[in-house]
């Protein structure tokens, strides 16, 4: 991909990083760079221009990188995301990962790991633009069957087993319902379930993302508005909850809703009623509104975050979706699902997961749950050049977990391992990369990746 010519939008505050990413992205690589100095340009410049990767810094006025990450995605949802950032701590890659940015990379910037990971960002964009609507996290494919034959919702574990038979109970009733989970754990999937088993399953499914929406626009998307209401409200626009009617409403990341606005979703949901911002016209809305949040939403109510009256609007039926680190062997039957899910939309031969790595995936920690597992597989199956994914081509995707913990020695033993085996055919070849890539069974710019990544040099 090294000839080809990439559209690259970099975020930072900072106009010297600026020029140091263009001189390395457009004077060294020739690929077309757009700047933007905060987070609010990077939403104009996303709004209005395709990517095919983001960079992305984290300490910028206003809006942090991390939070413009979620923006981000809700405005293109189908471009990789690389984080750049002086702060490379354990903390904020996780938080980048947890948030689904494809990669982490310190600064100062070394010029060839940027190309390679934005090649591979470039990939997995192009990959997710051929397949538009690919399943959520834990889904095996939109459900469809009315009886509940098929939720959609793929696992063994008694934790998904008890969750199947809470969406089957639930799902018939007219009742509000709460979701909650950790980031990434399939708390979409479910809701969508909940929609596709209930009365209103010929009904639309709307989804409105509250933590990805800036707050001076969140009433505008629930509500809509007006011509006229507002600068650049060029033309009227129905809200979410109008384009609902008849159907489910799901409002995901509840928690991040502002206090106006959890008054205002409050009265709507007592009355039944909405008025477009700017406008004077009341309207008569019938939904179900599902919700979903990562966060303790009683702990909001004790800090007065959050309404305690909304709390209870919303709350009538609660359902918990477990993260992936207490789902056992789920692990293993969601990898080998989605990995051959995305072999197959690329078209690709089919790829297997080696005995080693799903010994790695199944002992490692998911700080990103189902989401992170799909992402690391669809990555496995777009870069990994050959039929088995090894040990050896997951770990550099895998976040480093803290000290002690067991998921890291296993990564670090497995590491260790492969770098010496390169070590050793390295010597066998007496140095030919070329040779020594053909011993172990690998092509020869991926030997070099991994000699770069350990440190290894030809003797």
């Amino acid at each position: 991909m090294t000839s080809e010519t990439f559209d690259v939008l970099v975020v930072d505050d900072e106009a010297p990083t600026r020029r140091d990413l263009r001189r390395i992205l457009a004077d060294d690589h020739g690929h077309r760079v757009t700047e933007a100095a905060n987070a609010d340009e990077a939403f104009r410049h996303a709004g209005t221009q395709r990517f095919d990767a983001v960079l992305l810094d984290i300490r910028m006025p206003g809006a942090s990188g991390l939070d413009a990450l979620v923006t981000l995605q809700s405005i293109a949802p189908d471009t990789a995301v690389i984080m750049v950032s002086g702060e490379a701590s354990f903390r904020n890659a996780q938080i980048a990962m947890r948030r689904g940015a494809f990669a982490f990379i310190a600064k100062p910037t070394d010029g060839q790991e940027l190309i390679e990971a934005l090649e591979e960002a470039v990939r997995v964009t192009r990959a997710r633009r051929r397949d538009p609507a690919p399943p959520e996290a834990g889904t095996a494919a939109r459900p469809a069957a009315r009886d509940g034959a098929d939720l959609g919702i793929v696992g063994k574990s008694p934790a998904i087993h008890a969750l199947r038979e809470s969406v089957r109970r639930v799902a018939p009733s007219q009742g509000r319902v709460l979701i909650t989970g950790e980031n990434g754990a399939g708390k979409e999937l479910v809701a969508h379930a909940i929609h596709v088993l209930s009365k209103r399953a010929d009904g639309p499914f709307v989804k409105i993302n509250c933590a990805a929406i800036p707050k001076d626009l969140v009433e505008s998307e629930l509500f809509g508005h007006e011509r006229g209401a507002f600068t650049g409200a060029t033309q009227s626009k129905q809200g979410r909850m109008e384009l609902a009617h008849g159907g489910t409403l799901f409002l995901d990341e509840i928690g991040d809703l502002s206090q106006e606005s959890q008054a205002k979703l409050l009265r709507a949901l007592e009355t039944g009623e909405i008025q477009r911002v700017g406008g004077t016209k009341t309207l008569a809305v019938d939904v179900r509104v599902v919700s979903a949040t990562n966060r303790d939403l009683r702990t909001a109510i004790e800090s007065g975050e959050f309404r305690e009256d909304l709390y209870y609007r919303l709350n009538v039926v609660p359902i918990h979706v477990p993260p992936l680190r207490e789902r056992g062997h789920d692990v293993r039957l969601l990898a080998e699902h989605f990995l051959a899910h995305f072999c197959e939309v690329e078209g690709r031969p089919a790829k297997r997961l080696g005995a080693q790595s799903l010994e790695l995936l199944e002992g490692y920690h998911w700080p990103g749950n189902v989401r992170e597992l799909r992402n690391l597989m669809e990555r496995s199956a777009i870069l990994v050049p050959g039929d088995t994914v090894e040990p050896g081509d997951l770990t550099h995707w895998l976040e480093q977990a803290p000290e002690g913990d067991g998921a890291a020695g296993l990564k670090g033993k497995i590491e260790r391992e492969e770098a010496d085996a390169i070590r050793r055919a390295l010597e066998q070849a007496r140095g030919n990369v070329t040779q020594a890539a053909a011993g172990l069974g690998i092509d020869r710019t991926n030997l070099h990746r991994k000699m770069r990544k350990y440190g290894i040099e030809r003797r």
